[in-house]
C-alpha cells in the first residue's frame, strides 16, 4: 500500500527552512515514477469507482436477452358473499400462467446493445487508470523538478554568501564599492526569498500528489528520482496506431458506437407486436364428490396504436443517438491524433534544447562565470558583470530542470493517449489495479 512503502521512502523530504532543507536531507530510498503508477492503480477512489461501474454495467447483460419473467395468477371466481362460497353453477378455482415472448429478435438485439455497454464501461477503466497516472506523473516531474532547482538554489545561495563575505572583506580595504557590498547581500536575501517560494510550491505540489493517491494532504513524500526517459518517442504513426487499438477512451467510444447501433435496430424493431401466451387451470367440486377440472390456453398480442408518437419516435431518438455517437468517436480520433503529433513534437523540440544547453550553452556560461569571478577579483570588470554572469547559469541550470520535467509529463501524457507504457519500468494497466480485469 501506498502509504507503508512511500513514508518508508519520506525520510529526505524538504524541511521547512530552504537552506536546511539542502542541508539536512538524509539518505533514505528514493521515490520512482513506477512506484507513484502501482500506488495510484491500488489507491485511486477513481478506479475503483470506474471498476464498479463495470462489473454493474457486465452483470446487466444476462438478464437483457432473457424473456420478461412469466406472470402466475391464483383466481377464486364467482364467490358468494358473504362467506366466499362458490357460486353454483359458475365459481371454481383458477391458476393462470401468462409470458410475454417479444418478436423479431428484440432480445437478441437488446443483448448486443447490454454487451457493447458492458464492453464501453470495461474499456474506461483503462481511460482512468491511464489519466489518473498521468494526473499523478505530472505531479511527480514537478516536484522532481522544485526539488533539484532548490539544491541549485542552494549551491547558488552559498557561492553568493562566499561573494558577499569575499566583497565585504575587500570592501573593508578599500578594493570594493559600498554599492558592491549591497548589491551581493540583496541578491543573497533575493536567493533566499525564492527558495523559500520554491518550498511552498513543493508543499503544494506534495499536497496534490498526496490527494490523488487518497491520502492526508499533510503525509510527507520524499525525494524523488527521474526515470530514464526514451531517447527519441516512437513515430506519429507508430503511436497514432497504439491509440486506435488500445486507449481506453477511444474503445469505450467505439464500443458507445456499437450500443447505439444496437438500440437503433431495436427500435425499430419495437413496432412489431409482442406475443403473450397462457394458460389457466381451474377446478370446481360437484355435489357428487367428484371434482370438475377445466383447463385453458390464451393467445394475445400488444397492438401498437400510438405508433406515430411512441414506437417511430423511439426510432428518430435511437438514430440521433447513434449519431451522436458516431460523431463523438470522430471528435477523440481527431483529438487522439493532433495531441500526439503536437507531444512528439514537444518531445523532440526540448531534446534538441536540452543538447544544446548541455553541449554548448551552459559550459560555455559556466566559463564565462568563472572568467567574470577571476576578473573581478583583479578589477578587470565590475560587480554587476561577474554577477550577471552567475545569474545567467543559475537560469540556464533551472532551465535544464524544466526541461526535464516538461519531457517527462510529455511522455505520462502519451502513455495516456496511446494506453501503453512508453517510459521503461512503468506497469502495464491493471496488473496492480485493485478490482481490475485483465
Amino acid at each position: 500500500m501506498w502509504i507503508r512503502f512511500l513514508q518508508a521512502a519520506a525520510a529526505a523530504a524538504v524541511v521547512a527552512s530552504p537552506v536546511g532543507a539542502m542541508s539536512a536531507q538524509q539518505p533514505s530510498p528514493l521515490i520512482t515514477l513506477d512506484m507513484i503508477y502501482r500506488a495510484i492503480d491500488s489507491a485511486s477512489p477513481s478506479i475503483w469507482s470506474a471498476n464498479a461501474a463495470a462489473r454493474a454495467a457486465r452483470a446487466r447483460v444476462p438478464g437483457a436477452s432473457r424473456l420478461p419473467d412469466p406472470a402466475l395468477q391464483l383466481q377464486l371466481m364467482n364467490r358468494n358473499l358473504p362467506g366466499l362460497g362458490l357460486n353454483d353453477p359458475l365459481g371454481m378455482n383458477q391458476l393462470q400462467l401468462t409470458q410475454m415472448i417479444p418478436l423479431a429478435g428484440k432480445l437478441g438485439v437488446a443483448g448486443q446493445a447490454a454487451e457493447a455497454r458492458a464492453n464501453s464501461a470495461q474499456a474506461a477503466v483503462s481511460e482512468v487508470i491511464w489519466s489518473r497516472r498521468a494526473n499523478a506523473a505530472m505531479a511527480f516531474f514537478e516536484l522532481h523538478r522544485l526539488d533539484a532547482t532548490l539544491a541549485i538554489t542552494g549551491e547558488t545561495l552559498r557561492l553568493l554568501q562566499e561573494i558577499s563575505a569575499s566583497v565585504t572583506q575587500m570592501y573593508a580595504v578599500g578594493n570594493a564599492r559600498q554599492s558592491d557590498v549591497l548589491r551581493a547581500q540583496l541578491e543573497t536575501n533575493r536567493m533566499t526569498g525564492e527558495a523559500e517560494e520554491m518550498t511552498r510550491m513543493r508543499a503544494a505540489m506534495a499536497a496534490r500528489l498526496n490527494a490523488l493517491l487518497d491520502r492526508s494532504v499533510t503525509d510527507s513524500v520524499g525525494a524523488t528520482t527521474l526515470p530514464d526517459l526514451p531517447d527519441h518517442p516512437p513515430s506519429v504513426d507508430t503511436l497514432v496506431n497504439r491509440a486506435l487499438a488500445s486507449r481506453g477512451m477511444l474503445r469505450s467510444a467505439a464500443a458507445d458506437v456499437q450500443a447505439a447501433a444496437a438500440s437503433e435496430r431495436l427500435a425499430r424493431r419495437e413496432i412489431w407486436p409482442d406475443l403473450e401466451v397462457g394458460i389457466s387451470y381451474g377446478q370446481r367440486g360437484m355435489p357428487d364428490g367428484n371434482t370438475d377440472r377445466m383447463v385453458s390456453l390464451m393467445l394475445g398480442a400488444t397492438v401498437p396504436i400510438w405508433a406515430k408518437s411512441r414506437q417511430l419516435q423511439m426510432r428518430d431518438e435511437a438514430t440521433a443517438m447513434r449519431e451522436m455517437a458516431d460523431a463523438d468517436l470522430a471528435v477523440v480520433r481527431a483529438e487522439t491524433r493532433g495531441k500526439i503529433a503536437e507531444l512528439v513534437a514537444q518531445i523532440t523540440g526540448i531534446s534538441r534544447l536540452r543538447s544544446l544547453y548541455t553541449g554548448s550553452i551552459l559550459p560555455q556560461a559556466e566559463a564565462t562565470a568563472q572568467s567574470a569571478r577571476d576578473a573581478y577579483q583583479t578589477g578587470t570588470v565590475d560587480f554587476m558583470t561577474m554577477l550577471d554572469a552567475l545569474m545567467v547559469v543559475n537560469g540556464y541550470r533551472e532551465k535544464l530542470q524544466s526541461l526535464d520535467a516538461q519531457a517527462g509529463g510529455a511522455y505520462a501524457e502519451l502513455e495516456m493517449l496511446t494506453g501503453t507504457p512508453l517510459i521503461p519500468g512503468n506497469p502495464p494497466v491493471n496488473q496492480f489495479a485493485k478490482g481490475g480485469s485483465q
